[in-house]
């Protein structure tokens, strides 16, 4: 087998198969780093604007001082512990309009956001817990509304508490919670049966977009403008529509849903990262760069089908290709990822495959006509690389179903080789191979070789 022909033949291929690796492992490290400068880009502007923002409120806080008697030493004494006591609406609903630009740096594109919310909470007297047989004294009550990102804070309007305003002022005082919003209400406010609040708020940011659903019963509404939203959270939304001009979402919870009042305890430092969201996210509408990943993928695929192809027809008409002209179509075809990439980032990733395609199939088309001497089987190898790259296309595309349709491709190609090579006596082959290659050189020893 070692002094077989048609061995070292599959050899070699299999070679080139290896060294074309090397070039696609340089091109999927520089898609990785491209990725990365669009990544810099969304971090930068949220740098200079805003990050994702949680809204966490509106709640009112409550600072309470209980006094104590300890007897020691025979002697009674009192002491003093303080915390805040936190008082949660018996219904939350939150409405927001949302608007997201477009802002580029460079060729690289990242999305900002203002939404605009208003938020109507109502407060029950009941669930104020009681104090008997403590003796408390009550500070100012304020309420709270506490903001991932300050900066993103735009136009805050009038609190109305009962039908009377309320100035608002910055910061939460929350522990464990600085940033966001508080207005100071008096301690009688809070004798009322019921309480009800309402206030509107500009809010401006990257990314995400959450809201902690404080209320026993809450409810958010989101209008948008952006029709590539990401509802992937802690609850999606009960209703939504998605359409090319934006979406429409309706989040629902419940304390039965959520177990959100547990995690308001007095004195406990309220940890926002950990508290259940209604949350959506601005997400690219293409991400060619992944894309791109994934085609690379299957670089292997179009590489080794062409390369069968070359053989096969090698072996049906006793055509002599060499090595290094299978090694120059081989470095065309990673050349077509390359130009995919680079274009993608200018006119999108479906425009940026046509264009690859149409290129590299026309330099290999003018390539081929010289090696294979023919214009029909130039023409028809040119054919076959646009059909191979619709197909990959649509693998692409349809990944949900990209196995199969890859199976199916793979099992067809299979298929053709077996029909076309069924009568074919492959160790025949070599030996004659072998002979010929003989004779030819003691007639004429450059007239003829295995690879011209």
């Amino acid at each position: 087998m070692l002094k077989s022909a048609l061995f070292w033949k599959v050899m070699t291929l299999l070679g080139c198969m290896v060294v074309l690796l090397i070039p696609l492992s340089m091109l999927s490290s520089l898609i990785n780093e491209r990725s990365n400068y669009r990544d810099d880009v969304e971090q930068s502007l949220a740098q200079s604007t805003s990050g994702s923002q949680t809204v966490t409120g509106p709640l009112i806080a409550i600072p309470v001082t209980e006094l104590t008697t300890v007897i020691e030493d025979n002697k009674e004494i009192k002491k003093e512990s303080s915390f805040i006591r936190y008082y949660l609406p018996e219904n939350l609903s939150v409405v927001g309009k949302q608007a997201v630009e477009p802002r580029h740096i460079g060729i690289y594109e990242g999305q900002i956001w203002r939404t605009d919310l208003t938020l109507n909470a109502s407060f029950n007297r009941q669930q104020l817990k009681g104090d008997d047989g403590v003796e408390t004294r009550l500070g100012t009550p304020y309420v709270v509304l506490a903001i991932g990102d300050s900066r993103g804070i735009g136009k805050v309007g009038e609190l109305n508490i009962n039908g009377q305003s309320y100035p608002i002022e910055p910061g939460s005082h929350l522990p464990g919670v600085e940033q966001g919003l508080h207005a100071k209400i008096p301690l009688e406010l809070l004798q009322s049966d019921k309480l009800t609040l309402r206030f509107t708020l500009d809010l401006m940011g990257t990314k995400q977009l959450a809201l902690v659903p404080l209320g026993r019963n809450s409810q958010f509404s989101l209008t948008s403008n952006w029709p590539h939203p990401n509802f992937i959270g802690d609850f999606l939304p009960q209703q939504r529509t998605v359409s090319e001009n934006g979406f429409t979402a309706n989040w629902q919870s419940t304390w039965f849903a959520n177990n959100l009042n547990t995690s308001f305890d007095d004195a406990r430092l309220i940890d926002v990262s950990r508290l259940p969201t209604f949350s959506v996210t601005v997400a690219n509408p293409v991400d060619q760069y992944q894309l791109t990943d994934r085609a690379v993928k299957y670089a292997i695929l179009l590489i080794g089908l062409t390369f069968m192809s070359f053989f096969l027809m090698e072996t049906l008409t006793g055509l002599r290709v060499h090595p290094m002209q299978y090694l120059l179509v081989g470095l065309s075809l990673v050349m077509f990822y390359l130009v995919l990439l680079a274009v993608s980032e200018h006119t999108g990733f479906n425009g940026a495959w046509l264009l690859a395609s149409l290129v590299c199939a026309g330099i290999n088309g003018f390539y081929l006509k010289a090696v294979l001497n023919s214009w029909k089987a130039s023409v028809m190898f040119t054919l076959g690389l646009l059909i191979l790259d619709a197909v990959l296309w649509q693998l692409l595309q349809s990944e949900d179903s990209a196995l199969l349709l890859g199976t199916g491709v793979l099992f067809a190609s299979l298929s053709a080789i077996m029909l076309l090579t069924r009568n074919i006596d492959w160790y025949r082959m070599g030996s004659k191979v072998q002979t010929q290659a003989v004779d030819d050189r003691q007639e004429d020893p450059e007239r003829f070789r295995l690879w011209k």
